[in-house]
């Protein structure tokens, strides 16, 4: 019987408990419930800021970076993933007097019934709010009227690049986001205590990134006789090209082209369709290659430093073929004048016509030598030359323009 009576109290007890658990979820349930029949009601106005004493509402933002997919140098342009996070106080959603939560979280369809300032990102292309499966927003209200606002965003934004150094260069790429309608006077930007944070071994295929800073970039516009300031802020990202890729693609093969071209001031100079056929395909090789290397690349209108490679390297192989041109010349030119020379004598007596001077024919053979012995120790040296000075200038040369930046 003892069993029994403590068995029956142990399910009264339990039963007792389940009733108080659903009482207060009931309860917890109809609150919630009258906490958006009072506080969004009709007299709240999402379409008015919130603005205390005359004071402009103060959004404070942050920015998690997710990933920055793709750098474009023909469009001038990069995509980026990121969380935005916006914060400010709305005195009219302020709860604590009324209600226990710690805080309220909306749903994606009561969002819009709340103010939200009019954030907009000034060089922005393309940009989508993500929305699998939902929108991938969400709204937190707090008992004091805080309003923390958060949402993902991929987009691409224009990014202004100076290709002089290309590809040996730095860029930096920005993001500035300004209220579009609202002056300082109803609304201000300020960064949060910690403005930016960016996903652990973020990298890039062809950049690698530095540094990312903030900065405020609050504007003025002129209208008619009177002028209007719109809050800004703005990011500023470092990234380095990594240009081991086109060392490997670009300079090595063009450099063993240039070399290939000095082969034929080692060959002999009867031996003329060799020649001729080296320096055709090492020319015809070598302006492919500056085609290709240039072809996903802007048409800017300065010189940069691919431009200089590429025009040079073209500039020894297309070198290399006039000399053979003026080797044959000068292997040729006395034989030439004694023909001239002796074209009266084929009229009168073509046998002594017929008789050749050997003294003459080694002579201009040996000046044709001798301009392929000069070319073997001269067009390297140069080259050679070309490289130190190349290197040394685009490797520790900083644009006037970056150096502004």
């Amino acid at each position: 019987m003892k069993q029994m009576a403590a068995i029956m109290q142990m399910t009264c007890f339990i039963l007792v408990l389940f009733c108080i658990l659903l009482e207060s979820k009931a309860s917890n349930f109809s609150k919630r419930h009258e906490f958006f029949d009072v506080i969004l009601n009709e007299d709240y106005d999402p379409r008015i800021p919130p603005m205390h004493d005359g004071n402009p509402v103060l959004n404070t933002i942050q920015l998690y970076i997710l990933g920055i997919d793709s750098i474009s140098d023909s469009t001038m342009d990069f995509k980026m993933s990121f969380f935005l996070r916006q914060r400010w106080y709305d005195d009219r959603l302020a709860y604590a007097e009324r209600f226990n939560f710690s805080k309220v979280e909306l749903d994606n369809r009561v969002m819009s019934k709340v103010w939200i300032p009019d954030l907009y990102i000034k060089n922005e292309k393309k940009s989508e709010v993500h929305a699998v499966t939902v929108p991938n927003k969400l709204m937190h209200l707090y008992p004091d009227g805080l309003v923390v606002y958060s949402m993902r965003v991929t987009g691409t934004f224009s990014c202004q690049m100076y290709l002089q150094k290309y590809p040996l260069d730095q860029q930096t790429c920005s993001m500035q986001m300004e209220s579009f309608g609202y002056s300082t006077d109803t609304l201000t930007f300020q960064w949060n205590d910690v403005p930016l944070l960016t996903k652990p071994n973020l990298t890039l295929p062809q950049f690698s990134i530095g540094h990312v800073t903030n900065h405020t970039c609050d504007i003025t516009y002129s209208n008619g006789n009177s002028t209007v300031t719109f809050t800004c802020l703005g990011i500023d990202i470092e990234m380095s090209r990594s240009y081991g890729y086109y060392i490997i693609q670009v300079y090595v093969p063009s450099f063993l082209i240039v070399c290939l071209s000095w082969v034929s001031f080692w060959l002999n100079i009867d031996a003329v369709p060799a020649r001729i056929s080296l320096g055709l395909l090492t020319v015809l090789t070598m302006t492919t290659q500056s085609s290709g290397a240039r072809a996903t690349l802007p048409r800017v209108s300065y010189i940069k430093a691919i431009d200089v490679w590429m025009a040079t390297c073209l500039l020894f192989v297309f070198t290399a073929l006039i000399e053979f041109s003026i080797v044959n010349v000068k292997a040729r030119v006395q034989q030439r004048r004694l023909s001239l020379n002796k074209l009266p004598l084929l009229i009168h007596n073509k046998e002594e016509a017929n008789v050749e001077n050997p003294e003459i024919t080694k002579k201009s053979r040996d000046n044709a030598r001798r301009v392929d012995k000069i070319s073997r120790i001269l067009f390297p040296t140069a080259f050679f030359g070309f490289n130190i000075i190349y290197w040394t200038v685009y490797v520790l040369w900083i644009p006037e323009n970056q150096l502004h930046n």
